[in-house]
Protein backbone atom coordinates (compact mmCIF):
# COMPACT_ATOMS: atom_id res chain seq x y z
CA UNK A 1 0.00 0.00 0.00
CA UNK A 2 1.51 3.69 -1.07
CA UNK A 3 1.27 6.81 1.17
CA UNK A 4 0.45 9.68 -0.63
CA UNK A 5 1.29 12.93 0.83
CA UNK A 6 -1.42 15.88 1.55
CA UNK A 7 1.14 18.76 0.85
CA UNK A 8 1.01 20.06 -2.38
CA UNK A 9 3.44 22.89 -3.60
CA UNK A 10 1.49 26.37 -4.16
CA UNK A 11 3.18 28.94 -5.78
CA UNK A 12 3.26 32.39 -3.98
CA UNK A 13 4.00 35.77 -5.16
CA UNK A 14 5.72 37.80 -2.52
CA UNK A 15 3.76 41.09 -2.48
CA UNK A 16 5.17 42.57 0.98
CA UNK A 17 8.19 44.77 -0.20
CA UNK A 18 6.10 46.23 -3.46
CA UNK A 19 4.66 48.70 -1.36
CA UNK A 20 8.22 49.82 -0.54
CA UNK A 21 9.08 50.00 -3.80
CA UNK A 22 6.40 51.68 -5.15
CA UNK A 23 6.96 54.14 -2.28
CA UNK A 24 10.41 55.03 -3.16
CA UNK A 25 9.49 55.39 -6.60
CA UNK A 26 7.12 57.69 -5.87
CA UNK A 27 9.35 59.90 -3.85
CA UNK A 28 11.82 59.45 -6.63
CA UNK A 29 10.00 60.73 -9.37
CA UNK A 30 8.57 63.62 -6.99
CA UNK A 31 12.47 64.83 -5.71
CA UNK A 32 13.17 64.56 -9.57
CA UNK A 33 9.95 66.37 -11.05
CA UNK A 34 10.89 69.76 -8.33
CA UNK A 35 14.36 69.80 -9.52
CA UNK A 36 13.78 69.81 -13.82
CA UNK A 37 13.31 73.52 -13.49
CA UNK A 38 13.31 75.29 -16.31
CA UNK A 39 14.55 78.48 -14.23
CA UNK A 40 17.39 77.60 -12.86
CA UNK A 41 18.55 81.25 -12.86
CA UNK A 42 16.71 82.47 -9.60
CA UNK A 43 15.57 86.00 -9.75
CA UNK A 44 12.56 87.71 -8.67
CA UNK A 45 10.29 88.93 -11.18
CA UNK A 46 7.56 91.44 -11.82
CA UNK A 47 3.80 90.72 -10.60
CA UNK A 48 1.36 90.47 -12.52
CA UNK A 49 -2.48 89.79 -12.37
CA UNK A 50 -2.97 87.72 -14.90
CA UNK A 51 -0.50 85.35 -16.35
CA UNK A 52 -0.79 82.86 -19.50
CA UNK A 53 1.52 80.33 -20.31
CA UNK A 54 2.76 79.52 -23.49
CA UNK A 55 3.32 75.88 -24.99
CA UNK A 56 5.01 77.00 -28.28
CA UNK A 57 8.85 76.08 -28.14
CA UNK A 58 10.33 79.31 -26.89
CA UNK A 59 14.42 80.73 -25.75
CA UNK A 60 14.65 81.79 -22.75
CA UNK A 61 16.52 85.34 -21.80
CA UNK A 62 16.96 85.74 -18.02
CA UNK A 63 19.48 89.09 -16.89
CA UNK A 64 20.39 89.09 -13.42
CA UNK A 65 20.78 91.63 -11.46
CA UNK A 66 24.08 92.81 -12.05
CA UNK A 67 23.03 92.87 -15.62
CA UNK A 68 24.52 88.88 -16.44
CA UNK A 69 22.64 87.47 -19.69
CA UNK A 70 22.07 84.19 -20.13
CA UNK A 71 20.31 82.63 -23.16
CA UNK A 72 18.95 79.01 -22.14
CA UNK A 73 21.43 79.22 -19.17
CA UNK A 74 23.85 79.93 -21.15
CA UNK A 75 26.29 83.14 -20.07
CA UNK A 76 26.01 85.69 -23.11
CA UNK A 77 27.66 89.22 -22.87
CA UNK A 78 25.54 92.27 -23.77
CA UNK A 79 27.57 92.83 -27.25
CA UNK A 80 26.89 89.02 -28.18
CA UNK A 81 23.35 89.46 -27.18
CA UNK A 82 21.97 89.83 -30.62
CA UNK A 83 23.73 87.48 -32.66
CA UNK A 84 23.20 84.57 -30.25
CA UNK A 85 19.75 85.23 -30.58
CA UNK A 86 19.66 85.45 -34.42
CA UNK A 87 21.57 82.45 -34.53
CA UNK A 88 19.15 80.46 -32.16
CA UNK A 89 16.08 81.89 -34.17
CA UNK A 90 17.81 80.36 -37.23
CA UNK A 91 17.00 76.91 -36.69
CA UNK A 92 13.30 77.77 -35.88
CA UNK A 93 11.45 80.72 -37.37
CA UNK A 94 8.54 80.64 -35.17
CA UNK A 95 9.85 80.99 -31.89
CA UNK A 96 9.27 83.61 -29.02
CA UNK A 97 11.96 85.24 -26.57
CA UNK A 98 10.72 85.17 -22.74
CA UNK A 99 12.52 88.05 -21.09
CA UNK A 100 13.02 87.07 -17.29
CA UNK A 101 14.07 90.54 -15.71
CA UNK A 102 13.79 91.52 -12.67
CA UNK A 103 11.22 93.62 -11.14
CA UNK A 104 13.93 96.23 -9.48
CA UNK A 105 15.93 96.44 -12.62
CA UNK A 106 15.92 100.18 -14.42
CA UNK A 107 13.52 100.19 -17.29
CA UNK A 108 16.35 101.49 -19.47
CA UNK A 109 17.89 97.47 -19.12
CA UNK A 110 14.29 96.25 -20.31
CA UNK A 111 14.56 98.58 -22.75
CA UNK A 112 18.25 97.90 -24.31
CA UNK A 113 16.77 94.06 -24.72
CA UNK A 114 13.67 95.25 -26.41
CA UNK A 115 15.19 96.90 -28.86
CA UNK A 116 17.03 94.13 -30.34
CA UNK A 117 13.78 92.01 -30.62
CA UNK A 118 12.48 95.61 -32.83
CA UNK A 119 15.39 95.53 -34.45
CA UNK A 120 15.37 92.35 -35.78
CA UNK A 121 11.46 91.60 -35.67
CA UNK A 122 11.30 89.44 -33.31
CA UNK A 123 8.63 88.09 -30.90
CA UNK A 124 9.08 88.96 -26.94
CA UNK A 125 7.54 88.21 -23.92
CA UNK A 126 8.42 89.40 -20.56
CA UNK A 127 7.54 86.80 -17.29
CA UNK A 128 6.01 87.31 -15.00
CA UNK A 129 5.25 85.54 -11.56
CA UNK A 130 1.26 85.66 -10.28
CA UNK A 131 0.37 88.30 -7.36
Amino acid sequence: MSIKRKRRFHAEVATSSLSDIMFFLLLFFLIISTLANPNVIKMTLPKAKANEKTNKQYISLSVTENKKFYIDKQAVTFEDLEATLMSKMNTEKDQTVIVRIPFNLQVQDLVDVLQIGVKNNLKFVIATSPK
